[in-house]
């Protein structure tokens, strides 16, 4: 695949278009285009087996594309769907550059929206462009990804869609590329370095509270999940501040970040360790989201906050049974050390609250294997009272495809977490509920005054299998659902 693809102003390329399964030649709107590229269009759409449906790629010569739409109107989806596939044809057509010239060719709503329609197209091209290369070895198979591709159009509010997807869909890539490195590198001192350095690079600052101010402002949370490491626990803050404004909203958006889950003394068996690299996803996400905020220079101020910390055995590390006090005051009982992401999550959360004074606040993270048996992979499950900002987060997910589904917190939900010894424990005596316990119990450390969500994305945030936008491994799920949420603000 693909080194990088981006956005530009290139002298030649491949003409790329669309056309609906209806359309039995090229509409009227596209003959001009068609013209342009001799007559490559029409040899497209007569090609036999081409039918026009979703994502169906068709070469009609060295300098045209016609991407199939369906029958019924295109939709963000199927035009993600499109520019995987499409990626892939121009990879193997050796081409370094394409005209996505969708307008005259699209139906319903995005027909009025080109900058839309071609935002999604890009975000799939370079979702599915993405692979981890970074520990290619002597034995690696295939070919390494080289070259470049540049993306542009004549016209100038599809060239910004096309922008803003390779934008965001990077974003997403490189919340893949930190949660897909293994936990032989990826301790909380790489991410604190991580975060250091995309804030040098775009304009950002970054504060890195150590494990020995943690534990003195006394965030007990973190300091016990990340006291059984050698590697030892951090909270790293990123602050994007723009020059200028357009809203009074000050956005935080805090990511659990443990950077490998061993599940302490209530230790992970049957292989349940594999892929536990995979429990910074959430951090990964803000990460990602950050660097996509930051690029697009989106005029709200937002502040990032990732408790890193590694949950590992040893003769430190903190037990059932124990009790903790978190930055907050509350108490919490121990009752099983596997449920370590809501404790630093907690300190995170109460230690924003008091900082930053956010005017909202989303905390991201693969919390609960529950959420899994009840949403599956298809979406996350979010938390919220607050309607409107609930509201913001769905249309935000329904937008980029990465889908919420709300989910109950009730009085009875935060009762059932009061614990025997301590205010609360980290964990319930049965597991009814389970992915509700997580939310219910992160709700103490939250100023009821702010308006929160809660997102679970353990489902969403791997895949096992291949698909056309993802290879195995993470997905990046939630960052473009983050940086569109704080855009809506803008």
């Amino acid at each position: 695949m693909y080194r990088t693809i981006r956005t530009g102003t290139p002298r030649r390329g491949v003409t790329v278009s669309g056309i609906t399964a209806a359309a039995k030649r090229i509409p009227a709107s596209l003959k001009p285009l068609n013209e342009q590229c001799g007559g490559g269009l029409e040899a497209a759409r007569t090609r036999p087996g081409f039918s026009g449906e979703t994502g169906q790629i068709s070469v009609g010569n060295d300098s045209a594309i016609l991407i199939g739409l369906g029958d019924d109107p295109p939709t963000a989806k199927s035009l993600r769907l499109a520019g995987a596939k499409l990626v892939a044809t121009l990879h193997t057509m050796g081409a370094t550059a394409a005209h996505i010239e969708l307008n005259g060719s699209l139906t319903g709503p995005l027909s009025k929206n080109p900058p839309a329609a071609a935002q999604a197209m890009a975000e799939g091209m370079t979702l599915a462009n993405w692979r981890q290369e970074t520990w290619r070895g002597a034995a690696a198979e295939g070919a390494a990804a080289s070259g470049t591709l540049v993306l542009t159009s004549k016209e100038g509010a599809t060239r910004g869609g096309l922008r803003r997807g390779c934008i965001l869909g990077e974003a997403a890539n490189e919340s893949r590329r930190l949660g897909s490195t293994p936990p032989n590198i990826a301790n909380p001192a790489w991410i604190a370095r991580q975060a250091r350095s995309m804030a040098k690079r775009l304009g950002m600052t970054c504060q890195v509270i150590s494990a020995a101010k943690a534990k003195e402002l006394g965030m007990g949370g973190l300091t016990a999940v990340g006291m059984g490491s050698s590697s030892p626990p951090c909270l790293v803050h990123l602050k994007w501040k723009p020059k200028k404004t357009k809203s009074s909203a000050r956005l935080a958006l805090v990511g659990k970040t443990i950077t490998y889950d061993t599940g302490g003394y209530s230790l992970k068996i049957s292989n349940g360790m594999k892929g536990m690299k995979y429990d910074m996803c959430g951090g990964a996400a803000v990460l990602g989201a950050m660097q996509a905020i930051a690029t697009l220079k989106l005029p709200v101020e937002v502040h990032a906050v990732l408790p890193c910390a590694e949950n590992m055995v040893s003769e430190r590390s903190y037990r059932p049974d124990d009790i903790i006090t978190m930055y907050n005051g509350v108490t919490v009982e121990v009752t099983n050390t596997d449920a370590e992401g809501r404790l630093v999550l907690a300190d995170a959360l109460a230690w924003t609250c008091r900082k930053i004074k956010p005017t909202q606040i989303i905390d991201i993270a693969t919390l609960t294997g529950g959420v899994v048996v009840a949403l599956g992979d298809w979406c996350a499950g979010i938390w919220s009272r607050d309607a409107d900002l609930r509201t913001v987060v769905e249309a935000a997910g329904n937008q980029c495809g990465e889908q919420v589904w709300r989910l109950p917190l009730w009085k009875e939900h935060r009762k059932f977490m009061r614990a025997k010894h301590a205010d609360i424990w980290n964990s319930g005596p049965n597991r009814s509920g389970h992915p509700i316990q997580g939310a219910a119990f992160l709700s103490y450390f939250v100023d009821p005054a702010i308006p929160w969500a809660h997102i679970d994305i353990a489902g969403p945030a791997t895949t096992d299998v291949e698909t056309d936008l993802y290879v195995p491994g993470p997905t990046g799920f939630g960052a473009r659902l983050l940086a569109e949420t704080v855009a809506a603000y803008s």
